[in-house]
């Protein structure tokens, strides 16, 4: 497949946020937009196109059934002003597994970055330079078929859309304050957990809207079944310091996301180290590691946000502070780490940078 069937540039660019250090996330989008259409059993004209409304029927099967899946990665201005990915191939196969668990046509992993590459050499510049921001990239498909019935669509469109962002919370790299949620549940086990898609995130939306009136920035899921167990913790996979070790519940079970930050926190912690394991952690293990001083952090780890610092838990109406809610060394460590690789200000001995020429 050629990468480009077509390629039709903007005649009307428009102006770069000039204010770097303020950019809030998600809210500005770059000139173009890179499509790809599926229909008769393959996907067929990916083409470059100004960024604008899409144009379907109110038909369509992703509005009434949700079939629909996404990814999110970044694009870093290194020190010398070069742009580079980071584990872009592993999003791109996430992307693929969240296709599979929703029925929707794979989709050709190399060719889909070759796409993006090309996207990125004409909206590369829209990439800020300000520390901690970034060129955040959404690809993203939709079930378009017009169907009123229930089942898989025969005809789809793949996106990816790109805009330069700044830090997730507005806290920034800063303990935030988490309410542990005990009656609403994000994912059970045979669900959508472990994908990306946006019926996953769409039933998150009360309980974390509940929790952010009680002034929480997010909330962690317990599991499903027996309401004990850590999850993620919103929209992030979440790690405790248990008596100087890492611990971050295991994937095995198909509730949680196969976060990429989460694995790449994984192999830092082992080339640093660092003890780490996956395990199950009780609710009441944790709380009690908190009271005899045995947690001393936490935090969660994501694309968005990379790592997020946790200085607070609140479980049944208990407020329970992590590290007299400071930034913990190893939390540091760690985000400093990752920090240094994507934005080139270290060499990158995991493989995992690809610099764009």
């Amino acid at each position: 497949m050629e990468i480009l069937k077509r390629l039709q540039l903007t005649s009307h660019l428009k102006p770069k946020p000039t204010d770097e250090a303020n950019l809030r996330f998600g809210d500005i989008y770059s000139d173009h937009m890179f499509l790809m259409d599926y229909f008769a059993g393959q996907w067929r004209a990916p083409r470059i196109e100004p960024f604008g409304p899409l144009l379907m029927s109110p038909a369509a099967m992703v509005l009434h059934y949700s079939q629909t899946i996404f990814e999110g990665l970044k694009c870093y201005r290194h020190p010398d002003g070069r742009l580079a990915l980071f584990r872009p191939r592993d999003n791109f196969k996430r992307l693929n597994s969240s296709a599979a668990r929703m029925s929707i046509p794979l989709l050709d992993e190399p060719f889909l970055l070759e796409a993006l590459k090309e996207l990125l050499k004409i909206d590369g510049s829209w990439t800020p330079s300000h520390p901690g921001s970034a060129l955040y990239i959404r690809p993203f498909v939709i079930a378009t078929e017009a169907h009123l019935g229930v089942r898989p669509a025969a005809e789809y469109l793949f996106m990816i859309i790109t805009g330069p962002v700044g830090p997730y919370y507005k806290e920034g790299f800063a303990p935030i304050k988490i309410y542990v949620e005990s009656h609403y549940t994000r994912s059970a086990p045979g669900g959508l957990g472990a994908v990306k898609a946006g019926a996953s995130y769409a039933s998150s939306l009360l309980a974390t809207e509940k929790a952010a009136q009680k002034g929480f920035t997010q909330l962690l899921w317990l599991d499903s079944v027996h309401h004990r167990y850590i999850e993620e913790v919103g929209s992030m996979n979440m790690f405790f310091v248990l008596d100087g070790r890492i611990v971050t519940s295991p994937l095995a079970g198909g509730t949680i996301l196969p976060g990429l930050t989460r694995a790449s926190v994984l192999t830092v912690a082992e080339k640093l180290g660092i003890p780490a394991e996956e395990r199950l952690i009780d609710i009441d293990e944790l709380i009690t590691a908190q009271e005899t001083g045995r947690l001393t952090e936490a935090f969660g780890s994501g694309t968005a946000a990379v790592i997020s610092p946790v200085g607070l838990l609140s479980y049944q109406d208990h407020d329970y502070v992590v590290n007299n809610g400071q930034v913990g060394r190893i939390t540091q460590t760690l985000y400093d780490e990752l920090v240094s690789v994507q934005y080139g200000l270290k060499p990158d001995p995991y493989g995992w940078v690809e610099i764009l020429g």
